[in-house]
């Protein structure tokens, strides 16, 4: 099985260093192809008004100026194009990627790409408490990475699909398992918007999330992590809402 890994973190991540051991507990056959620097938050955006710079770091390490999105295409079409990946990994990344993550997120933006262009692909994350993303504990990603990823391939992944998986702040026990849930919703009253003063009195902002105690809804990412448990959601590249799609039609006459 040939894997293809990249992240949103950067090259130089340490979980993309924890994906690649994770990979190679699958296959010997690991390309990572990562960005420059971190492109996290930037969702599935395409370089189309820049060049993409290819840096090979070693054998089999590649670092893509640009995001994560054009890394999967260089990956595919370009470096990997003679004997294309099997599977595309996705992060470790750095800090869980639920509810609305989904919209932003270059680590799911980036197996989105890979499952656009006919590979299977799976996002990988990994949950940390409020406050301790300078110390994150990698251990369960590490200690049940490879073995979720088996899983889900021996279930299958359908065409059109991308598998987003979430590990918990804290190795989860043997009872905790896997949990394969819906995406959920967090409350947005906690989204806020902080202003500062620079050195020379001028203005700036930062977006900023207050701390706050939530409910999640059961059977939700949100809740599968507050649990502890792995949390596993199929994607779908389709966007289209079938009901209201009916509706509208109904509605409009189309």
């Amino acid at each position: 099985m040939r894997i293809l890994i990249t992240n949103d973190d950067g090259i130089h991540a340490p979980g993309l260093k924890v994906l690649e051991a994770i990979a190679r507990q699958l296959s010997d056959d690991v390309t990572i192809v990562a960005p420059e620097t971190d492109q996290s938050g930037v969702s599935h955006s395409l370089s189309l008004n820049d060049p993409l710079r290819l840096r090979e770091i070693s054998p089999h390490h590649f670092a893509v100026k640009g995001t994560p999105t054009d890394c999967v295409i260089m990956g595919i079409k370009h470096i990997m194009r003679e004997k294309r990946p099997d599977l595309v990994l996705s992060g470790v990344n750095r800090g869980q990627n639920v509810a609305e993550d989904v919209t932003y997120s270059g680590t799911i933006a980036a197996a989105m790409e890979g499952t656009i262009l006919g590979v299977r692909s799976i996002a990988l994350s990994q949950a940390y408490h409020f406050g301790g993303h300078e110390g994150i504990d990698w251990s369960a990603a590490e200690a049940h990475g490879a073995e979720t990823i088996r899983k889900i391939l021996a279930v299958g992944i359908p065409p059109g699909i991308v598998m987003n998986v979430n590990f918990p702040a804290k190795n989860p026990g043997p009872a905790a398992g896997i949990a394969v849930c819906v995406q959920g919703q967090r409350n947005q009253a906690m989204l806020d918007v902080e202003q500062r003063l620079d050195g020379r009195r001028n203005p700036y902002f930062w977006l900023a999330f207050a701390r706050g105690r939530e409910e999640p809804a059961e059977g939700t990412d949100l809740h599968a992590l507050a649990d502890g448990k792995i949390a596993v959601t199929p994607l779908r590249l389709d966007l289209t809402d079938l009901p209201n799609l009916t509706r509208f039609a109904e509605a409009l006459g189309g």
